[in-house]
C-alpha cells in the first residue's frame, strides 16, 4: 500500500515539474524569451499550485472523506478531457500592440490551468488520505514527501536532459498524456 501511494506521489510530482517548461516552450515562439514572459509564467504557476492547495486544505476541512475523494477522482477524470495539451487555434496569436501578459495567462489558464491545479492538489491529498489507512506510520505519512521531492528532482533534470531534445513538443504533450492518465488511475 505504502509503494502504491508513493509511486502516485512520484508521478504527480513529476507531471508538475515537466508540464512547466513543455507549455513555456510552446509559447515561446510567439512571445520570445523576455522576462516578461517567463515572469508570467512563474506567476501562473506559483498561483495554481497555491489554488491546488487551497483545493486540498478546503476539501479536506469541509468534505467527508468519502465525498472528498469521489470530488477529487470525478474532476481528475473529467479533466482528461482537455488532453493533450496544445495550443488552441483561436490562442496562437498573440496581441499587435501592447503587452502581451493577459494574453498569456488566459492561454496557460485554458491549456493547462485545470490539469494542473488537481495535480498540485495531490501531494497533499494522498498525505491527508494516507493518514486514513490502518498502516503502522498512518500517524505521519510526511515521509511520502520523499518519493513526491524524488519525483520533482527526475522530472526537473530529465526533461532538459531526455524529454526536449529527443521528443518533440506534440510528443511530449501526449506522453504527458498518458502519464496523467495513469495519475487518475493510480489515484482511483
Amino acid at each position: 500500500m505504502v509503494f502504491l501511494f508513493a509511486i502516485t506521489l512520484f508521478l504527480s510530482s513529476s507531471l508538475l515539474f515537466v508540464v512547466q517548461p513543455m507549455i513555456a516552450k510552446m509559447v515561446l515562439p510567439l512571445l520570445g524569451g523576455t522576462p516578461a514572459v517567463w515572469n508570467t509564467c512563474m506567476v501562473f504557476f506559483q498561483s495554481m499550485l497555491l489554488a491546488g492547495y487551497l483545493y486540498a486544505h478546503a476539501s479536506t476541512r469541509w468534505l467527508r472523506f468519502k465525498h472528498q475523494a469521489i470530488l477529487h477522482i470525478c474532476l481528475l477524470a473529467a479533466s482528461v478531457l482537455a488532453l493533450p495539451i496544445v495550443l488552441a487555434a483561436q490562442h496562437s496569436e498573440p496581441p499587435a500592440t501592447g503587452t502581451p501578459i493577459g494574453w498569456l495567462l488566459r492561454v496557460l489558464l485554458m491549456t493547462v490551468g485545470i490539469p494542473f491545479f488537481l495535480v498540485s492538489s495531490s501531494g497533499p491529498l494522498l498525505q491527508r488520505w494516507f493518514t486514513r489507512t490502518d498502516h503502522p506510520r498512518a500517524s505521519d505519512p510526511y515521509f511520502l514527501s520523499v518519493a513526491g521531492n524524488i519525483g520533482s528532482i527526475f522530472a526537473l533534470l530529465a526533461y532538459p536532459a531526455l524529454l526536449e531534445p529527443s521528443l518533440r513538443l506534440a510528443e511530449q504533450s501526449s506522453m504527458w498524456a498518458m502519464g496523467y492518465v495513469a495519475l487518475v488511475l493510480l489515484t482511483a
